[in-house]
């Protein structure tokens, strides 16, 4: 009979200590020729009891016989043999012995067999058991070979032998090399030999390849390696031990996956970037071609849909990647609309939430490319057989579908594929759903600051205005500074600069709050000084307001305002600043400073009053505001910045378009640190040919001759077509100041872009609009002016009050500017 599988065939795979084993030689014929003391203290007989007597008297039990003879052929075969056997005492006891028999020549070439054996009586018998030896060694789930010195096979079980495919007499004698080519046999080998040199056993060695078990399919195996010495200590052999890791490979493979994913997909708050980054993170890491396809509302902006409905609703291509340069599989290019049939797996995953996988393609070929003959005839081409579809979907709601197609790789998707899948497509979700949120907010954000900054300046007939706005991200455009040119009565205008803490939607906000505020507060003609202190009073209550709205209070609190009225009649300008840069002056010569205004504080402090300063501006002068955003950078004070301003600004004689430019250009070299505002106003002067005066005393006869100067002066202006209304004005605003007002009447005439009628007079008491009953005589007067006018209001002045009203003039009566008096 055959030996059983598992019983080693040399000395080197008795699994015992064979140091203090009794021995018996035995001839060719079975008869013991050799006897040692250890053989007789084991089985209990004497030398001459024992000598020239045959073997077989060992035997535990005649059914033994049989086995004897087989291990017998086995030696004969294969000069050795070791293992476990029972054999008899000589008082009739069995006695479990581990066994290794060797072959032993004479010069003579013939074969006696040295029988060394050990008493295994002293471990459990079931743990001896042949049978459940052999069942443990060879049918393992841990994969054992052992290798000679030289790194050849000698043994190996039959889960190696499973894993590595190959039958075990193809691999007897041979090295690792011819038997596994789709490992790393030199690292292996190295490994071993190490151990063999050492005798230090290696545990948990991890490699990766393939064997002819899988040979199109890479796996992961976990070895140790220890060395098998004899009973001199002399190494003899080396063992392995090893066992298929790869689920445990994959699982840690897509941890790691999924951590990577991390880095490279929602690097920015884009969502057509994002998709295109989960397409490109996915190929070829998991598959050979991926396409990312969103709702076109979610690109449009809108919300996403909550739960499908019961038509596919528009989708557009938003990303897709491919291991093929230029993704020659796809039909569509990113921004493409793309057709779905509603039979398809990409239809089906829509509607039901869920992932779906095709391993074998083949069968759904027809069902996914729907009606449409190019994208069968994509999917044939390239060999398209493995399919997922994910869907796209984050905070309870659908934004689209991803789909995952492998062509060259030559595994099907798994389960274990679509749970990586459905893993990357939901971090790709939040971040796509991110970016969503993100637009749509920074779209409102931009559209609430585009409606409050102003659409188009214009100076009048006062100033000629340039300006530019550069917020810290250019790209996205929300910022806190602020400019403003107002229109105010007299053909006067002011030139306002600001500059909010922050930026985004909350100084957006609060920028929009302080802009209209000074529009109010600059049309009850404040003088700057008092308008700033205006501002500073509701920028304190909106702090007190927002006290629980951390980013709105630190919005307000500390902004920053520069207010200026210039007047194109005196040519005179009067500023105030709330904690702002001083604005840049430059007279018609090109000279360049900086006038000295009283620093008021930041607006919100309420501790210091603010103080205005007035200048003579020649006409053609240039004044420059700018926030601290263009003249400040993290890396040069702000002398330096305010002498580059000087240089770039003594080119004045450009064009303000060109010279807002220049200024920026020159000013801006390097990534900005904060948000930027300029706003550059060339000045302009109304001469005497525009503005026409007279003084008048108190006195109601004093009401017929102004109203004969004012039309004398409208003739010879060409304005006849004016003359009833201005008439009526002049007559009601004159008598209105005898009658209410003290001291003498200015009547002041102005002619530019309107008609400005102004009476001044030394009452500060301001006048109120009556609405008379039709029953009433009097009372008419400025309920008529209201009427008659494009607007009206008072200002007070230094002596008393300003009432003043304009009418809109003909387009062919507007004058042109005047010159600078230079020229």
């Amino acid at each position: 009979m055959a030996i059983p599988q598992g019983i080693a065939p040399t000395e080197t795979h008795v699994p015992f200590d064979m140091a203090d084993a009794a021995s018996a030689l035995i001839d060719a014929t079975g008869t013991v020729i050799g006897w040692t003391p250890a053989a007789e203290r084991l089985l209990g007989y004497p030398a001459a009891d024992a000598m020239k007597q045959s073997a077989r008297m060992l035997l535990a039990a005649p059914e033994d016989a049989a086995k004897a003879e087989a291990i017998g052929s086995w030696c004969q075969e294969h000069d050795g043999w070791g293992g476990l056997g029972r054999l008899r005492h000589r008082d009739g006891r069995r006695i479990e012995v581990g066994l290794r028999i060797s072959a032993v020549r004479d010069p003579d070439g013939e074969v006696s067999w040295l029988v060394s054996g050990i008493d295994m009586g002293s471990i459990p018998t079931w743990a001896l058991s042949g049978s459940l030896l052999q069942a443990f060694l060879t049918r393992s789930p841990v994969g054992i070979a052992v290798l000679s010195p030289d790194l050849r096979y000698v043994w190996l079980n039959d889960t190696l032998e499973r894993y590595g495919g190959l039958p075990r007499e193809q691999r007897m004698g041979r090295r690792m090399a011819e038997c596994l080519p789709g490992l790393d046999t030199e690292a292996l080998e190295a490994q071993m030999r190490q151990v063999l040199k050492t005798g230090r056993p290696v545990i948990d060695y991890e490699y990766r390849g393939w064997t002819m078990a899988a040979p199109h399919r890479e796996h992961a195996y976990s070895t140790s390696f220890f060395r098998l010495d004899n009973a001199e200590g002399r190494p003899v052999a080396v063992c392995y031990m090893g066992i298929d890791v790869t689920d445990r490979w994959r699982a840690r493979e897509r941890l790691a996956l999924l951590n990577e994913a991390s880095a490279h997909i929602g690097s920015t708050l884009d969502v057509m970037r994002t998709a295109q980054e989960l397409a490109d993170f996915a190929v070829p890491r998991l598959a050979d071609f991926v396409t990312v396809d969103l709702l076109d509302s979610i690109l449009r902006g809108d919300e996403p849909l909550e739960t499908p409905g019961e038509t596919l609703p528009a989708f557009r291509r938003a990303g897709q990647a491919s291991i093929r340069e230029g993704c020659p599989e796809s039909i569509a290019a990113p921004g493409d609309a793309i057709t779905i049939s509603p039979t398809s797996p990409f239809a089906c995953c829509f509607f039901s939430g869920e992932a779906l996988l095709d391993p074998v393609m083949d069968h759904s070929i027809s069902a996914w490319s729907g009606d449409d003959p190019a994208r069968t005839a994509k999917v044939r081409e390239f060999g398209m057989r493995s399919l997922m579809v994910a869907p796209i979907g984050a905070r309870g709601a659908l934004l689209g579908v991803a789909s995952f197609v492998r062509s060259r790789h030559p595994d099907p998707f798994e389960e274990d594929d679509l749970l990586l899948a459905e893993e990357l497509v939901a971090r790709a979700a939040l971040n796509i759903d991110n970016a969503r949120r993100y637009s749509r907010e920074h779209a409102a954000a931009l559209a609430l600051q585009r409606s409050l900054l102003p659409h188009a300046l214009s100076g009048g007939q006062a100033v000629e205005v340039a300006s530019r706005y550069l917020p810290t991200d250019a790209r996205h455009g929300v910022g806190g500074d602020w400019f403003d040119v107002i229109p105010l009565s007299g053909a006067r205008v002011a030139l306002v600069v600001g500059d909010v803490v922050g930026h985004g939607i909350n100084a957006a906000a609060t920028m929009g709050r302080l802009r209209t505020a000074v529009h109010t507060l600059a049309d009850m003609d404040l003088p700057p000084e008092e308008l700033l202190a205006h501002l500073d009073d509701l920028v304190i209550r909106l702090t007190e307001e927002e006290a629980g709205q951390e980013g709105v209070a630190a919005a307000v609190l500390g902004a920053t305002c520069l207010y200026a009225v210039y007047d194109p009649v005196t040519r005179r300008c009067t500023m105030a600043r709330a904690g702002h840069p001083t604005p840049a002056i430059v007279d018609p010569s090109g000279e360049v400073t900086f006038p000295a205004l009283p620093a008021g504080p930041p607006l919100g402090l309420g501790s210091l009053p603010f103080e205005s300063a007035e200048l003579e501006l020649p006409a053609g002068s240039l004044i420059a505001l700018y926030t601290d955003g263009l003249i400040e950078t993290c890396d040069q004070d702000i002398d330096v910045g305010l002498s580059r301003l000087s240089n770039a600004l003594g080119q004045a004689v450009l064009p303000l378009e060109e010279l807002c430019r220049t200024v920026v250009d020159t000013l801006l070299t390097s990534p900005q640190t904060d948000d930027v505002a300029l706003l550059l106003a060339r000045t302009h002067g109304l001469g005497t040919g525009h503005v026409v005066s007279w003084d008048l005393p108190s006195d109601p006869a004093v009401v017929a001759s102004a109203r004969s100067l004012a039309m004398r002066q409208l003739a010879e202006w060409g304005l006849d077509e004016l003359m009833t209304t201005t008439e009526l004005i002049v007559s009601e605003l004159v008598t209105n100041a005898i009658r209410h007002g003290t001291g003498p009447i200015r009547l002041r005439l102005i002619r530019h872009d309107v008609l400005i009628c102004e009476v001044t007079d030394t009452s500060n008491t301001s006048p109120r609009l009556r609405h008379a009953r039709t029953t009433d005589e009097g009372g008419w007067g400025l309920f008529l002016v209201a009427q008659l006018t494009r607007r009206w209001g008072t200002r007070y002045t230094e002596g008393g009050k300003l009432i003043w009203a304009e009418q809109d003039l003909p387009e062919q009566h507007r004058p042109e500017r005047d010159l600078p008096e230079s020229a």
